[in-house]
């Protein structure tokens, strides 16, 4: 018997994409998994079309934030929710290909592995760049580019042992990253495009001061850098998502 996936899926007003996304998992050609839906918008208005769509489902499960938490929250919860040995997140305006789940638990039972990513392609006005990844990132690599997409991630459940992800608006995943990493867990990358990443109008540019006041408490607070090593590891990851940004421009 395979074991089981917890698939967690935050969910704020995003019905536009909800329904590809969740297709996306029950279309896996790995079956033993559960879906935790985390409604995370005080209009109920979504959920209705949402309990419609998929309610009928034993492995299809929603809990409500009893009021706007974000998603770093929210996948927690979703965390805590969970019943399988894995642990698998996707964002709900992602998807995945139908192979994402069997190829990649695969390789993390033949390798031991306490968390795999893959390598995805981003997805803009029906134009697709591909982005690759590197079969393992050191700690000082990743600090300063994060090139670990969030709705690749398969991990074990126990690393939540480890950490859940920080209450952050954005950055949160890029800051486990890093904790996982710094603790020497087992962590190695597939260079297979099995996800799909939909960079929105606005995408990165939407939260620009947010994002990078997050990433200065990542390092000043979280990784306990002084102020200087800070503003350096702020400046080096500014350039690198800007080369992202620039090379997502170039070819769509």
């Amino acid at each position: 018997m395979k074991r089981k996936v917890s698939v967690i899926i935050p969910y704020y007003k995003n019905l536009k994409y909800i329904f590809k996304c969740v297709q996306s998992i029950y279309n896996q050609n790995y079956k033993n998994l559960e879906i935790i839906l985390v409604y995370d918008d005080n209009n109920k208005s979504d959920l209705r079309v949402i309990k419609k769509k998929f309610g009928k489902y034993k492995n299809f499960k929603i809990f409500m934030n009893h009021k706007n938490l974000g998603v770093s929250m929210s996948r927690n919860k979703g965390i805590n929710k969970a019943k399988g040995y894995y642990i698998a997140f996707l964002d709900s305006d992602d998807f995945w290909k139908k192979n994402k789940l069997k190829v990649q638990i695969n390789f993390m039972e033949k390798n031991n592995l306490d968390l795999s990513y893959t390598a995805y392609e981003i997805l803009k006005n029906k134009r697709i760049v591909k982005h690759s990844v590197k079969k393992k990132y050191t700690y000082n690599e990743l600090i300063k580019k994060c090139d670990i997409g969030l709705s690749t991630v398969v991990m074990r459940s126990k690393m939540s042992r480890i950490g859940l992800f920080p209450n952050l608006k954005t950055q949160e995943d890029f800051a486990l990253w890093l904790q996982y990493t710094r603790k020497k867990s087992k962590i190695m990358g597939i260079n297979k495009y099995l996800s799909v990443w939909r960079d929105k109008p606005n995408s990165l540019s939407k939260n620009t001061i947010q994002k990078i006041n997050d990433s200065f408490k990542v390092f000043y607070r979280l990784e306990n850098k002084n102020i200087l090593v800070s503003f350096y590891y702020l400046i080096i990851l500014s350039i690198n998502k800007l080369k992202k940004f620039f090379k997502i421009r170039l070819f769509i």
